[in-house]
C-alpha cells in the first residue's frame, strides 16, 4: 500500500508501474452525528474501509473526499451538502486524473447515503466514456454484520445514523472523538412515506440521533467493519478478474 498524500509522485509513479494499479477513493460526507459524534464521521469510517482495502490489495490510497450529498441534514449547524452533480462531477473529475498517474482501476469508498446515486453515475459514465474502469462500494456486507451485533432496534428500517452502530463504528476507529456523556436515544414518529420521498431529519430528531447509542462498543464496530473490508475485497477482486477476463 501506499499512501499518496504522504509520498513523493515518483514514489506513486513506481508503486502503480509494479502492482495492479488500483487507487482507492474514500467519499465521505461533513454531516451532523448527533452530539456525542464528530461531523467527520461518514469520512472517518469510509477512510478506515479504504486503508484496510489499500493494505490487502497493495493499492494506492487517496486522501478522502470530506464532503458528500447530504442535504436531508441541511438543519444541523455544521452539516455541509454539495449537489448531486458536483459529487458526480468530483469524483469523473478524480477518475480522468488518475489515469494521467497511470491508475488503471478506479476503486470507490462510498460512505454516505447520499452519495449513492451520484457516485453509480460516475462510475458508470468513466466505464461508458472508456476513461477507466470504476467501481463504487457502498459497504457490502455490512447490513448483515449490524443484524448480528446490534442490540437497540432501529428508530426505522435500514436507518443507522448517530446511533448504537455509528457509535461503534466510532468507538473501534478513533474512541477520542466519542462523547459517551452526551448520548441520547431518539426514537421520532415518522410517516408512512418515510424514505420514499425526500425529507428534511431535523423537525423528527432535535439532536440528530436516530435510535439509541447506549449500547455501542468498540468490538461491535470492529466486527462491522471487519465483515465490510472482508466483502468489500471480495467485490474488488471480482471485478479485477472480470477486468482480466475482458482483456484475455
Amino acid at each position: 500500500m501506499i499512501e499518496a498524500a504522504r509520498s513523493t509522485w515518483p514514489e506513486v509513479a513506481a508503486h502503480v508501474s509494479a502492482t495492479s494499479g488500483v487507487a482507492i477513493l474514500p467519499f465521505g460526507a461533513l454531516e451532523q452525528h448527533g452530539p456525542q459524534l464528530p461531523l467527520s464521521t461518514d469520512t472517518a469510517t469510509a477512510e478506515e474501509v479504504a486503508r484496510r482495502l489499500a493494505s490487502l490489495l497493495d493499492a494506492v490510497l487517496l486522501p478522502p473526499v470530506h464532503y458528500g450529498e447530504t442535504w436531508n441534514n441541511a438543519g444541523y449547524p455544521g452539516t455541509v451538502s454539495l449537489s448531486p452533480g458536483t459529487v458526480t462531477a468530483i469524483a469523473k473529475d478524480i477518475g480522468a486524473s488518475l489515469v494521467l498517474s497511470g491508475v488503471r482501476v478506479f476503486v470507490i469508498v462510498n460512505g454516505d447515503w447520499g452519495n449513492r446515486a451520484p457516485l453509480a453515475l460516475a462510475a458508470r459514465e468513466l466505464v461508458d466514456e472508456g476513461v477507466i474502469p470504476a467501481l463504487v462500494l457502498d459497504y457490502p456486507g455490512m447490513d448483515a454484520a449490524i443484524d448480528e451485533v446490534r442490540e437497540s432496534r432501529p428508530a426505522a428500517p435500514g436507518l443507522n445514523h448517530a446511533e448504537e452502530v455509528e457509535t461503534s463504528i466510532m468507538l473501534a476507529i478513533d474512541p477520542s472523538t466519542v462523547h459517551p456523556e452526551r448520548y441520547v436515544a431518539e426514537y421520532p414518529d415518522f410517516p408512512a412515506d418515510f424514505g420514499t420521498r425526500p425529507m428534511q431529519l431535523h423537525p423528527f430528531s432535535p439532536s440528530g440521533v436516530f435510535g439509541d447509542p447506549s449500547s455501542a462498543t468498540a468490538a461491535k464496530g470492529e466486527a462491522i467493519l471487519a465483515r465490510t473490508v472482508d466483502e468489500s475485497r471480495r467485490a474488488i477482486e471480482e471485478f479485477l478478474a472480470g477486468l482480466e477476463d475482458q482483456a484475455s
